[in-house]
């Protein structure tokens, strides 16, 4: 699995701890040795230049020792580079580094002075660091960072790259920026929420040949989380059978959001769409899409809708907080986003409002949203996005999407995924609009609320993507254009649903 394209599990710390001491009969650090032997076969290519490995004082080192062994076996250049003290190793990593010795290996407490290097291996940390690394390890960390940027060698990180928090995403210091990571068991998920993807690169994920395990932590969003709501449309169809939307936002010169929200939900495939804007200077029509039906917001509540989308451009006011509470009291599916969920931050009725509701509610905060609902910091927030998520979801009975990279999804029964796509072009206002419109969407054909914000979520990164691979970003991407290319990955799905 690269990059987690695929739908896969993802395990904590605490979880592969417990399947390493439950298949410790078994030989997997040579497992994981191998794997990651025969990655690096396939990344240095050229066997002229010297591989440089580095290895750490825990089993992340041992796994470093076993690739030395079999990369020296396959006649490359090794040069091992060591530490610790022999006698602390775990001994596992101990039995590896004698296995590494006694077929003629060695190592050095230093770096060689190489003109060339082919390709550096991390080995130092693995999953158990959470702390900074310091002394002689983060000069190390530094030195093979430059020395891949200098040669424009790949650069491997075993497991996780060090100085990475393997559950949260979190870097708290120096840290690897590998160009490929090869993860042993499962996916981790701070690979790819937060600071993973900045520093893991391209993930392969290597099972070591176990068997049957127990169920994942959390999951990589996939196609497979939603592809029993995916249907064709059949050719006897009229509009309403694809849903009426309501966007109930646009205070005073805030018309934009609520008017990309309807754009995007009209393009992602609703039947109709109504905007109740509360600027009273809105314009009455969308020259851009004049399908989009604008009225007042009291008269947005007799439209006869199948789920309603709170919050774009909303405004903070009293008219504003009337409009949420109204929202709540619906019976409609409903979407809270921007303002909205600044308002629920500071009303504790409203807060239990939405506890109270009967039909299914979908937040979708960014961090510093995520941080006034749960009252702590977004430093907080982003410093464990995967509890911060579930925890919010528990509290508001409902399912969230913590955006920002790897966002998380979570159900209100502790269940969490992440998703992988998307890029750093939709870090550009007005995107968190373009899903609102899309979620709502779905949920107005009558999706399950957890399967249509993880499609609104997967396919409105998924169209990010699509804009990148054209050329248009990520320098300048913008909201609009996100619409129509969202558009044309659902059409591509539906496509395959009829295949």
């Amino acid at each position: 699995m690269e990059n987690a394209t695929a739908c896969s599990g993802l395990r904590l710390s605490a979880s592969l701890r417990q399947i390493e001491a439950s298949h410790a009969g078994l030989p997997l650090m040579e497992r994981a040795g191998r794997a990651a032997a025969d990655f690096a076969c396939e990344l240095a290519g050229d066997r002229q230049r010297p591989v440089l490995i580095l290895a750490g004082p825990g089993n992340n080192g041992g796994d470093a020792f076993v690739v030395a062994r079999l990369l020296r076996q396959r006649f490359f250049d090794v040069r091992l580079v060591y530490a610790g003290d022999p006698a602390r190793l775990p001994p596992d990593a101990a039995a590896a580094r004698n296995a590494d010795i006694a077929a003629g290996g060695g190592s050095s407490d230093r770096i060689p002075a190489v003109d060339h290097w082919g390709l550096i291996v991390d080995g130092l940390f693995g999953i158990g660091l959470t702390r900074a690394p310091d002394g002689i390890h983060a000069e190390w960390i530094d030195t093979a960072n430059r020395l891949a940027r200098r040669d424009g060698c790949p650069l491997l990180a075993l497991d996780c790259p060090s100085g990475l928090d393997a559950d949260r995403g979190r870097r708290p210091g120096t840290c690897i920026a590998a160009s490929h990571t090869i993860t042993f068991i499962a996916g981790k998920p701070g690979l790819f929420t937060g600071d993973g993807p900045d520093h893991c690169g391209q993930i392969r994920v290597a099972d070591l040949d176990l068997p049957a395990l127990p169920p994942a932590d959390g999951e990589i969003v996939g196609r497979a989380h939603f592809a029993a709501c995916l249907q064709a449309r059949r050719r006897n169809s009229h509009k309403g059978v694809f849903g009426s939307v309501g966007i109930l936002g646009g205070g005073p010169s805030m018309s934009g959001a609520a008017l990309l929200a309807g754009r995007a939900a009209l393009k992602f495939g609703a039947g109709r769409v109504y905007l109740g804007l509360l600027d009273p200077a809105a314009p009455s029509v969308d020259p851009i899409q004049p399908e989009l039906m604008i009225r007042p917001p009291a008269a947005l509540f007799e439209a006869e809708l199948q789920a309603l989308a709170c919050g774009p451009g909303l405004g903070t006011d009293g008219a504003a907080a009337g409009c949420v509470e109204r929202a709540l009291a619906s019976p409609l599916p409903l979407l809270l986003d921007a303002d909205a969920l600044n308002l629920l931050a500071v009303d504790a009725r409203l807060q239990a409002n939405l506890r109270q509701r009967a039909a299914p509610s979908l937040l979708t905060p960014h961090p510093a949203e995520a941080a006034r609902l749960l009252g702590c910091s977004t430093s907080a927030v982003q410093d464990d996005r995967i509890a911060a998520a579930c925890e919010l979801a528990r509290r508001c009975a409902a399912v969230v999407a913590l955006k920002g990279c790897g966002t998380v999804v979570a159900s209100a029964d502790g269940r969490w995924w992440i998703n992988t796509t998307g890029n750093p072009g939709m870090a550009s206002a007005g995107m968190g609009d373009v899903l609102s419109g899309q979620a709502a969407t779905l949920l107005a054909q009558q999706w399950p609320a957890e399967s249509a914000l993880l499609a609104a979520v997967h396919l409105h990164g998924a169209a990010g993507d699509r804009l990148v691979d054209a050329g248009i970003g990520p320098a300048g991407m913008t909201a609009s254009e996100l619409i129509d290319a969202a558009r044309t990955c659902l059409n591509r799905c539906l496509a395959g649903a009829a295949a």
